[in-house]
């Protein structure tokens, strides 16, 4: 991500991201009222230094059903402590206890039934608590914190890319004919491709307009819904942008230039055997908010090198994408985690 244009300018300092697995937590808000009843088995789980695939294995195996057979409304990241919700097909009539799975990594907090199982992108939101750590300027990062509150640039995180851009190489090589036959593979390949184009465009935007000024044109997103309309800029939609009735956008590009301005088919030029690609693939063209506003961002200074950052975003976005524009960060995650998550990548290639 550090070839992508900053809004406040590049951070002037510097610190360790995710030293211990404790400096990067995150709560899934799930934002369903459970039924009490019905044949799925819904779990709220605690896990540390463990990936999402890993947990829902552990479950498969205590409910006797493949892994398939597990679904959860979002990935979290293996480097933090992370809660998030699984839900798994158990009979009415059968109990399992599935805190038997609790480890020192696994901690099972609650286990409820539901009419029906979770399904990817069906939770509100995340909650993060992140420290950093060797701060070099603590009072660039505070300068910084009322204009982030203002919103930042939505980009996607560097692990959409996978490890060194991994993802971006196999994309270039499958518009180019090479033919991936995992299915798995595609699709994070293909996701990988869309965020890619996304996040160009978002960019050259934040390089010659920022985010707060508005185009003659725009295509605005309905608020809490994927439906987009092109509308030039009015004193009705300058009301509707302000009371957050709709907002800006930018394209997740597919078939066909609908819900394309002028200025973005530009801007798209460069990119257009990738937008070729992704259209054959089947894919339409979405649209995507422009503008990441955080939710009750604060910060505590620890100590003289030591800051912690708590906010929520939205589901489908990136708390790195935030973190950007306040700090030039590093990943300190120990040695043995790396490896172990090389060793899981070079097993999907």
């Amino acid at each position: 991500m550090s070839e992508l244009n900053y809004l406040y300018g590049a951070p002037l300092s510097k610190a360790d991201f995710k030293t211990t697995a404790e400096d990067f937590m995150v709560d899934e808000d799930l934002g369903i009222e459970f039924t009490g009843s019905g044949e799925h088995v819904c779990l709220q789980v605690v896990k540390k230094g463990e990936n999402t695939q890993y947990v829902a294995k552990l479950i498969a195996q205590k409910a006797g059903v493949s892994p398939r057979d597990v679904s959860y409304a979002g990935m979290k990241d293996r480097h933090g402590v992370c809660s998030q919700w699984f839900s798994v097909k158990v009979p009415i009539k059968k109990h399992i206890d599935f805190t038997e799975l609790n480890s020192e990594s696994v901690f099972v907090v609650s286990q409820q039934r539901h009419e029906r199982k979770l399904r990817t992108g069906c939770h509100k939101g995340n909650r993060f608590t992140i420290t950093l750590r060797n701060v070099t300027e603590p009072l660039d990062i505070l300068c910084r914190i009322n204009a982030v509150r203002a919103g930042v640039p939505n980009y996607f995180g560097e692990q959409r890319f996978g490890r060194d851009g991994h993802n971006l190489v196999m994309a270039e090589k499958m518009f180019a004919g090479e033919r991936i036959r995992d299915k798995k593979l595609r699709g994070i390949i293909i996701s990988a491709a869309r965020s890619h184009v996304f996040n160009q465009i978002v960019s050259l935007r934040v390089a010659e307009h920022g985010l707060a000024k508005t185009m003659h044109r725009e295509v605005f997103m309905l608020s809490g819904s994927n439906a987009f309309f092109e509308d030039a800029i009015s004193d009705e939609n300058i009301a509707r942008l302000a009371s957050g009735d709709i907002m800006m956008s930018a394209p997740m590009v597919g078939k066909s230039e609908k819900g394309l301005t002028e200025q973005e088919k530009t801007w798209l030029a460069p990119y257009q055997a990738w937008c070729d690609g992704l259209g054959e693939l089947g894919l339409k063209n979405e649209r995507r908010m422009l503008r990441l506003i955080p939710q009750e961002l604060s910060i505590e200074t620890l100590d003289e090198r030591t800051l912690k950052l708590s906010f929520g975003l939205p589901k489908g976005c990136f708390a790195t994408a935030l973190l950007r524009e306040l700090v030039n960060y590093t990943d300190a995650s120990p040695r043995e985690r790396k490896e172990k998550d090389t060793a899981d990548e070079d097993s999907i290639k």
